[in-house]
C-alpha cells in the first residue's frame, strides 16, 4: 500500500499495487451505531477522570460539617475558615487552567491527562493522613490546581473527536459525569467518614490511569503536528475501529481545513521532508488577541458568571447549612443527597435537551427558571426572617413552618433546571468555539475563569449575605438571572449539530450562523473514496 499526496488538489490517496497496476482502496462501509460506539469507548474513558474531579469538587460540602461535627481541637474551624474551604480549591484550579493549554498543546490530550493522574491520586490521600489545618489547605490546593489541569485536555479531545450530530450531547457527558461525581461524594459522606471518603475517591484517578492507554490521540492534534499517518490510525479508531481507508474522505476535510484556515505559518507542511519550519512565537501570540478568539472567550466568560452568580455554586457549596437555616422538613445530608440525584438527573437529561432544542432554548428556559426559584426563596426566607446562613442547626421539628416544603422543593428545583441548562452550557460551548489552534490554550484559560468566578461566588457568598441578608441575595441572584437571558438572546448562536468549521467561521465572521437546530441527515449508503484517476502525483509522503 502506498500513499500518495495530491498536490493539484490538496489531499492524500491511498493506492494499493497488484498485477493489475496501481488501484484506489475502496472503503468498507461501517454502521452509524458502531461509530457512535467508538466515540462513546473514547469519551467514557475521559469521563472516569471527569467523575474524580466532581468527588474532588464536592469535597468540600462533606468536609466542613464533618470537621464541625469531629470537634478536634486542632483543626477548629471559624467562619473564614469555612470560607476558604468552599473556595479555596476554586481559587487554585485558576493556575492549573492555565498550566493545561500550554502542557496540552505541545503534548498532546490523552498524554496531559496520563501526566495529571499519579498527582491526583496522592493528593486525596492527604486528607485521610492531615492532621493539622494546613494539611487540608494543602489537599484543597492541590487537588484544585490538578483537576483543572485535566479540563483543558477533556475539553478539546471531546470537540476534536466527535462527529457534529454527536458533539453537543458528548460534550455534555463532561458535566453529567461532574455532577455524578458530586453525587457520589454526597452519598459517601453520609455513610462515611470523610477520611475514608477521601481514601475511596482516590481510586478513580488510579483507574483513569490504565484506562487512558486504550484510546487514541486526537486526530486533530496529530495533524497540527504533521504526524499524518497516527492522525489517519487515530480516526479509523474513532470512527468504528475500522480502516484507514474507510475515513479517507473525512481525513482529507480535515486536513484541506486545517490548511486552509490555520494560522500557525509554522506549521507547513513539506510533504518532501516531513518537517515544520521554525517556529514564531510572536504570531502565535498574536492569535490569542484576535476577535475569533476573545469574541468567543468573553462569551462563554458570561455564561460562566451566570452559573456561579444564579445560585448554583454556593447551592452546592452550602448545601448542609442552607436547607438547616431554611428549616428544610428532612434531615439536612438526606436532602443534600436528594439535591445531588436531582442535579446528575438534570445534568443526564440536558444530553437530549441540547440535541433536540439546541443551546438558545436550553440557555434561555434555565435562567428564566432559576430567576422564578430564586424570587420564591427570597421571599420563603424574608417571611420566616432567616437573614444569615446558620451552620450548626439544632433538629427540632417545632421551629419548621408549615410551608417548609415551598423551599425543599425549590431548591431542588432550582438544582434540576440550572444542571439542564446553564450549568452545562458554558462546558459544550467552551469545546467547541476556538479555532483548532487556539483550542487547547483558550480552553485552559476559559476554565481558569469558571474557577475564578466559582471562588468569587463561594467566598463573598457569607459577606453578601451579611450586607443583603439570606433574601437579598436569593433576588440579587433572580435579577442577574434576567438580565442573562437579555443577553443571551442577543449574542448566543445556535451552535447544535452545526460542523464545528462552521462555529470557528461564525466567530471569526466568515460566516454566519442560523438560530436553527441542524438535524443529522440520514442516509441508507456510505460515501465511497472517488475512482477518479489522478493525473498527476507529485511526492510520496
Amino acid at each position: 500500500m502506498i500513499i500518495f499526496w495530491n498536490n493539484k488538489n490538496n489531499y492524500f490517496t491511498r493506492m494499493e499495487s497488484s498485477s493489475y497496476g496501481t488501484m484506489p482502496i475502496i472503503p468498507s462501509k461501517v454502521s452509524a451505531k458502531r461509530e457512535t460506539w467508538s466515540q462513546l469507548v473514547a469519551i467514557n474513558v475521559n469521563n472516569v477522570l471527569l467523575l474524580s474531579n466532581g468527588m474532588a469538587a464536592g469535597y468540600a460540602t462533606i468536609l466542613i460539617p464533618g470537621l464541625l461535627s469531629d470537634n478536634d481541637k486542632a483543626m477548629v474551624l471559624t467562619e473564614t475558615e469555612i470560607s476558604w474551604i468552599g473556595s479555596l480549591s476554586y481559587m487554585c484550579s485558576i493556575i492549573g487552567c492555565f498550566l493545561s493549554g500550554m502542557i496540552t498543546q505541545p503534548i498532546g490530550r490523552t498524554r496531559a491527562v496520563h501526566l495529571v493522574c499519579p498527582f491526583l491520586f496522592a493528593s486525596l490521600l492527604i486528607f485521610k493522613f492531615a492532621t493539622q489545618m494546613w494539611h487540608i489547605y494543602i489537599a484543597l490546593c492541590l487537588c484544585g490546581c490538578l483537576v483543572a489541569l485535566i479540563d483543558a485536555p477533556m475539553l478539546s479531545y471531546k470537540a476534536e473527536i466527535c462527529q457534529p450530530h454527536l458533539r453537543g450531547m458528548l460534550s455534555a457527558t463532561s458535566t453529567v459525569s461532574v455532577i455524578t461525581g458530586v453525587l457520589l461524594q454526597f452519598i459517601l459522606g453520609t455513610f462515611f467518614h470523610w477520611r475514608t471518603v477521601a481514601v475511596i475517591s482516590s481510586s478513580l484517578p488510579f483507574i483513569g490511569f490504565i484506562l487512558l492507554f486504550f484510546i487514541p490521540e486526537s486526530p486533530h492534534w496529530f495533524i497540527m503536528h504533521n504526524k499524518i499517518d497516527k492522525a489517519q490510525r487515530s480516526l479509523a479508531w474513532l470512527r468504528g475501529w475500522t480502516t484507514i481507508e474507510n475515513v479517507e474522505e473525512e481525513f482529507q476535510q480535515m486536513w484541506n481545513n486545517y490548511k486552509e484556515v490555520s494560522s500557525y505559518e509554522s506549521f507547513k507542511v513539506d510533504c518532501n521532508t516531513q518537517t515544520s519550519e521554525k517556529f514564531d512565537w510572536k504570531q502565535s501570540l498574536l492569535l490569542y488577541v484576535r476577535k475569533n478568539f476573545l469574541w468567543p472567550l468573553g462569551l462563554v466568560s458570561f455564561l460562566f458568571f451566570l452559573a456561579n452568580f444564579t445560585g448554583i455554586c454556593t447551592l452546592q457549596t452550602y448545601a448542609v447549612s442552607i436547607f438547616g437555616t431554611l428549616q428544610a422538613p428532612m434531615d439536612n445530608y438526606y436532602a443534600t443527597v436528594t439535591l445531588g440525584v436531582t442535579q446528575v438527573v438534570g445534568s443526564f437529561l440536558s444530553l437530549f435537551v441540547v440535541k433536540y432544542f439546541g443551546k438558545r432554548v436550553m440557555g434561555f428556559v434555565s435562567v428564566l427558571g432559576l430567576a422564578f426559584c430564586n424570587a420564591v426563596v427570597g421571599i420563603y426566607a424574608f417571611m420566616i426572617k432567616a437573614k444569615y446562613l446558620i451552620f450548626e442547626v439544632e433538629s427540632d421539628n417545632s421551629l419548621r413552618s408549615d410551608y417548609a416544603w415551598i423551599p425543599l422543593c425549590t431548591l431542588i428545583a432550582m438544582a434540576f433546571i440550572g444542571h439542564v441548562g446553564i450549568r452545562v452550557l458554558p462546558w459544550i460551548l467552551l469545546s467547541e468555539i476556538f479555532p483548532h489552534e487556539t483550542r487547547a490554550i483558550g480552553c485552559g484559560i476559559g476554565s481558569a475563569i469558571f474557577y475564578l468566578i466559582a471562588f468569587l461566588a463561594n467566598k463573598v457568598f457569607l459577606r453578601l449575605t451579611s450586607y443583603l441578608q439570606f433574601a437579598g441575595v436569593c433576588w440579587f441572584y433572580a435579577a442577574i438571572s434576567v438580565f442573562g437571558f437579555i443577553i443571551m438572546y442577543f449574542f448566543l448562536p445556535e451552535t447544535e449539530g452545526k460542523d464545528l468549521q462552521d462555529v470557528i467561521n461564525h466567530f471569526a465572521e466568515v460566516s454566519q450562523l442560523d438560530d436553527k437546530v441542524k438535524r443529522e441527515i440520514k442516509t441508507n449508503s456510505k460515501s465511497h473514496t472517488s475512482h477518479t484517476t489522478i493525473s498527476t502525483v507529485e511526492d510520496k509522503v
